[in-house]
């Protein structure tokens, strides 16, 4: 059956389940996620990095895990998960072993047998909060006293213990079905011409594949880059990743924005939207419980299609804290928070939402050929 663990919420709340993976003890901030599948891929991306992931559907585990869904180096980046029902038995041509044992590989604590309703009902109702899984210390009272003396996320600087410690080229395309089991290169014949320098606050690696296919040449530089060293490299473009955390504690990330959008074409997704937003002078708001899945519908509201998108952020930009140096482009048909914005006179463009998916739909994934377009119309 396993061995007891215990979740405790910082308001309080305690669950009692079973734990899986490894053994010990978790903190993080709780947050719920809503896709169905993706597990290995939500778990690996850096953007959950200070954070605990519920996910609402029932079973996880059930198709394993493999070496080509993960979206970073290093494995596993949250610090916890938080599920129904563990499968310890996957079946899937592609699965290479069990989540259980990934997790275990990546000394990563989960816990399982909890009514995961309920607690992101306490999530959606009270918001996202501080948490602590253990299987060490089985006393609420201590656990409670741990989880209420951790500072929230938004007092570190999380982008720094993701990104990358020096530059790269990336080359690999997207995973195709009936294709080999590694993502093709690009082809011959058809070489990619424009140069893409890419910000890594948190990137994950299927963002890179999708700029392959859409006929860039990938380089990849540290967060803390300054623009100066970029822009040395002379690209065409310049892309800003996704990210965890809270993006007013990325300063230097915020300062290089500055001067590289009145340089280059620029494009922001998620944490590299909100970097944005601060860099052109406006502000970002902390949300109650964040968008965390795979089933968000966003409005274009140039074309008026909506779209299903794959989403994982807490924060938003205020677009009207910009003072019209920017259009609002897109909106969340849930909430009507924020999604996209373009600047009114340079090349600059930013989603909130997560065009590569992985995991999730692609009907967003055409914005990286619109960032191409928008390149290509500059150099005109």
């Amino acid at each position: 059956m396993g061995i007891k663990a215990l979740l405790v919420l910082a308001d309080g709340t305690v669950f009692e389940g079973v734990g899986f993976g490894a053994e010990g003890e978790t903190t993080g901030e709780v947050v719920f996620n809503t896709s169905m599948t993706g597990y290995q891929e939500i778990l690996t991306d850096p953007s959950y990095k200070g954070q605990i992931v519920t996910m609402t559907y029932t079973q996880m585990g059930n198709y394993g895990v493999n070496e080509e869904d993960i979206e970073s180096a290093g494995g596993i980046k949250a610090e916890g998960f938080i599920v129904k029902e563990a499968c310890p038995f996957p079946s899937n041509w592609r699965s290479s072993g069990s989540l259980v044992d990934y997790m275990k590989k990546h000394d990563i604590v989960g816990i399982q047998d909890i009514d995961t309703r309920a607690l992101t009902r306490r999530l959606r109702t009270h918001g996202a909060q501080m948490g602590i899984i253990s299987t060490a210390d089985r006393d609420p009272l201590s656990l409670l006293a741990k989880v209420r003396t951790l500072p929230g996320i938004s007092a570190f600087d999380l982008v720094k213990e993701v990104t990358t410690a020096h530059p790269y080229t990336w080359n690999e395309g997207c995973w195709k079905w009936c294709s080999p089991p590694h993502p093709p290169l690009a082809k011959k014949g058809s070489e990619p011409t424009l140069k893409l320098a890419v910000y890594d606050f948190g990137i994950k690696f299927n963002i890179l594949r999708n700029l392959v296919e859409a006929g860039f040449v990938v380089t990849v530089f540290p967060a803390q880059t300054p623009a100066e060293a970029v822009l040395e490299t002379d690209p065409d473009g310049v892309l800003l990743s996704n990210g965890p955390g809270d993006p007013e504690t990325v300063t230097y990330a915020i300062e290089a924005a500055r001067k590289l959008i009145t340089m280059k074409p620029v494009f922001g997704i998620c944490l590299g939207h909100q970097i944005l937003g601060l860099a052109m002078g406006g502000r970002t708001y902390k949300l109650k419980f964040g968008h965390h899945g795979g089933n968000h519908p966003v409005k274009d509201l140039a074309t008026g299609k909506v779209e299903i998108t794959s989403q994982n952020h807490n924060y938003c930009v205020d677009v009207n804290s910009l003072g019209g140096r920017v259009a609002l482009t897109h909106t969340n048909l849930y909430d009507g928070t924020e999604e996209g914005m373009r600047h009114v006179d340079l090349p600059v463009f930013s989603v909130q939402h997560h065009p590569e998916a992985g995991p999730g739909p692609n009907d967003s994934t055409h914005l990286f050929r619109r960032f191409r377009e928008l390149i290509e119309g500059v150099a005109v």
